[in-house]
């Protein structure tokens, strides 16, 4: 019997965009779900396995088209689809999981309706459907910079609840179809044989995920060692990495992970670093520089928070952290983490921000307010890393760092309009410019600082201006010389010429 193709197409649409959305990458899920320290929700390795396995034993349970493509089975994906979508921590994550084993079971009933319907308009619809929910899926967080983008500003509930609808247009459409055959037609020898054959191919898959789960969770959970404890030193920076992706659109992460290992930061800020997207490959990069050069990750706000992402990797425990989206009633939604970290025995927090536009004044005001208040709040050593988007000793400036009762790493710096640094109640050594080499548009900026012994009193703390020369410390406090000169990669000391010291 053949099916009503128009809804079989908007099912296959709404499977494919489900699945690549969703599961094209086994820590898409877990990303979604989590919401900074302590931990909230699963880590990629080794939960990123249970996103394997749903789905291969959704596969292996779909040729029952009578349990698939009924109203009560939709019922249970969609609640799974709620629970990833609005709420945090491992109940999201079993929501994700539960999705996942529903599109499972449901592929196999959704791509025989569409083997039975006209072939042409059918996948031409269906792929037109695929597409329109992949635009909405990038209108949510891309709002201002597409036309009639307020429509779907922050709305990826309506994206996912589109997606759902379209899916039970198509199990519908494949019951009326299949339901009704034989019995034979479903347990034949022939069929029995090819579903064996199939769950094998599922299984194997699984136990083979597993492995490499297995293989690298030794790295994924050794525990980071920072660069100078002997000096109680923390090295700090900030960078724009635009999505992982250099100017000519080739990924980048091999060229970050040498700049990062080469640099010695113990704790590093990425901007616009959220990847776990249709349209940046659905692919969690931040996860291998944390393998690779052993830190600790932040994720920083999850993909369905509607942000262009900002994460923290760190050389020392992270003992909390906390996403806050900031306020943006006009332009894109600027994001931030403010982390509390074990630093040499003490606790010092550490701030990644993103501000908003330059073309959205009112915007950044309101952030970068939100920013102060933040740090005026926190009686810790506090060190700031962020994306400002103001000219030095500007109005917003000041509002950060007068209103944050911070001070900025290099006042006499002027050539500076997205990136700064502040700190407050440790002690500046150093700070430096790298230049950005082949990745991004955007330089590095570092800074050293010495951390107070953890019962020493800061209260009557105030900073020195004073510039004393590299040789004033001892070797273990100088910035790499690999990239003095010409430096490495076409990564080099820049604006400078070299870093600056600081009494």
């Amino acid at each position: 019997r053949q099916a009503a193709w128009v809804p079989a197409a908007l099912g296959f649409g709404g499977l494919l965009f489900a699945l690549h959305s969703m599961f094209s990458d086994s820590a898409i899920i877990g990303r979604w779900s989590w919401d900074g320290y302590p931990a909230t929700g699963p880590q990629p390795v080794p939960w990123g396995g249970l996103v394997i396995t749903a789905l291969a034993a959704g596969f292996s349970v779909g040729h029952r088209a009578d349990l698939a493509t009924g109203m009560l089975w939709w019922g249970v994906g969609s609640a799974g689809a709620a629970l990833i979508t609005l709420v945090s921590g491992w109940p999201g994550f079993a929501g994700g999981l539960a999705l996942g084993f529903y599109l499972g079971t449901v592929t196999r009933s959704i791509l025989r309706a569409v083997a039975l319907c006209p072939p042409g308009r059918t996948l031409f619809a269906g792929m037109l459907w695929y597409n329109i929910l992949v635009l909405g899926h990038v209108w949510v967080v891309a709002y201002e910079f597409v036309p009639g983008g307020p429509l779907l500003r922050e709305r990826t509930w309506l994206i996912v609840a589109a997606t759902m609808l379209s899916l039970y247009s198509g199990v519908r459409a494949a019951r009326s179809s299949l339901v009704s055959r034989p019995a034979s037609a479903h347990d034949s020898p022939v069929a029995r044989t090819y579903r064996h054959r199939a769950r094998s191919v599922f299984w194997v898959a699984v136990v083979a995920g597993w492995a490499a789960m297995a293989v690298r969770l030794p790295a994924a959970t050794r525990t980071p060692v920072p660069f100078h404890p002997e000096q109680r030193l923390i090295t700090a920076a900030i960078w724009t990495v635009h999505f992982d992706l250099d100017n000519d659109m080739w990924l980048a992460e091999n060229r970050i992970i040498e700049a990062v290992r080469d640099l010695q930061v113990d704790v590093m800020g990425f901007l616009e670093s959220d990847t776990e997207r249709i349209i940046m490959g659905g692919r969690d990069w931040t996860q291998r520089v944390a393998e690779e050069l052993s830190y600790y990750v932040d994720y920083g706000p999850s993909p369905r928070k509607h942000t262009w992402g900002c994460a923290m990797i760190s050389k020392f425990p992270i003992k909390k952290s906390t996403h806050h989206l900031l306020p943006s009633p006009v332009g894109e939604l600027a994001c931030a983490i403010h982390a509390t970290l074990d630093v040499h025995g003490r606790d010092v927090d550490v701030i990644v921000s993103h501000n908003g536009q330059e073309e959205n004044p009112l915007d950044r005001k309101l952030q970068t307010t939100e920013l102060a208040r933040i740090m005026r709040e926190s009686q810790n050593p506090f060190i700031f890393t962020g994306y400002v988007v103001t000219k030095p000793h500007a109005k917003n400036y000041k509002i950060l760092f007068d209103g944050g009762r911070m001070h900025d790493i290099d006042p006499t710096d002027s050539d500076r309009w997205c990136q700064y640094i502040g700190y407050r109640g440790v002690k500046r050594v150093g700070y430096a410019r790298v230049s950005r080499g082949t990745i991004t548009d955007t330089e590095i900026q570092v800074g050293k600082f010495a951390v107070p012994e953890p019962n020493e009193d800061i209260s009557e703390w105030k900073p020195s201006y004073r510039r004393v020369n590299e040789s004033h410390y001892a070797p273990e406090y100088h910035f790499p010389t690999i990239f003095r000169g010409k430096g490495v990669r076409g990564h080099f000391y820049h604006v400078f010429k070299e870093p600056r010291y600081f009494e």
